[in-house]
């Protein structure tokens, strides 16, 4: 029920201790545990403009109020975020990169912003895509947990490994609040086959680095079909593409739908 294999798996190739993991189905889940273990009514979560919609989720049905902050340049905007922390903020939640713009935060602005929050709130850094990025300014944020104890670090098996259907997802953090949400997180949550799935995608790096290739060309395909087409779009670090389709976004999704492929409006994002 705790996933012992995995888990050290997991703290050999994160250089982190056991103590430190919390696993869950899929990252949905382990970020359902964070705001069950740390949202009460009254208590308020701050989350980005154009996030990934679970954060949102996740507070209001902890009963918390979500402060949703406008974006620049349609990623998160660190200066408005730290303006909108109050005396009532307990969480405040990051995708990095993000999803569905393609958008990160350096490590320089990024740390500055971890450091810069009072204690009684916990930073949620969301790396479901962290594989994927090439960039040498982006930050490895479980290298940081040595340096900031409100720190959780969220991950997953379902984007570049693959494994999807098999729900594995993960939390790094300090084992104090790794403890804590292993309170709350139910027995058995992650089945069999996801944990020993997990495990082996975990040790096929041949696997990973062919799919970030694959990624990395295909990104570079859609990028020029999309110029080829004369619409703007949002440079992306991840393996998705926002596309300013020049009028409303619905008519396209449905029309691509129709055509058996599923797209994601951006105006159903937040």
């Amino acid at each position: 029920s705790h996933g012992f294999a995995l888990k050290a798996a997991l703290a050999a190739h994160l250089d982190v201790q056991p103590a430190q993991l919390t696993l869950g189905n899929g990252s949905n889940e382990v970020l359902e545990l964070i705001a069950r273990a740390y949202l009460r009514p009254g208590d308020e979560a701050v989350v980005p403009e154009y996030a990934f919609a679970i954060f949102a989720i996740v507070a209001h049905a902890a009963g918390a109020r979500v402060v949703s902050v406008p974006a620049r340049d349609y990623g998160a905007d660190l200066e408005a975020l730290r303006a909108a922390v109050t005396e009532r903020t307990r969480l405040v939640f990051l995708a990095n990169p993000n999803n569905p713009t393609g958008t990160m935060v350096a490590a320089g602005p990024l740390r500055e912003f971890v450091a810069g929050l009072p204690h009684h709130t916990l930073m949620v850094l969301d790396e479901a895509y962290c594989e994927y990025v090439r960039r040498p300014d982006y930050p490895d944020g479980v290298r940081w947990l040595q340096d900031f104890e409100r720190l959780i670090v969220t991950r997953t098996f379902s984007k570049v490994y693959g494994l999807a259907g098999l729900r594995v997802g993960y939390a790094v953090s300090h084992a104090g609040l790794a403890e804590f949400l292993n309170r709350v997180r139910e027995s058995f949550n992650v089945n069999s086959l996801g944990l020993v799935g997990a495990q082996a995608a975990l040790a096929d790096r041949e696997h990973l680095e062919r799919t970030v290739a694959l990624n990395d060309a295909g990104l570079a395909e859609l990028t020029a079909q999309v110029r080829a087409l004369g619409l703007d779009f949002i440079p992306s670090v991840g393996n998705f593409l926002t596309v300013d389709v020049g009028g409303p976004a619905a008519v396209v999704y449905w029309a691509m739908l129709r055509q058996g492929v599923i797209a994601r409006p951006l105006a159903c994002a937040g």
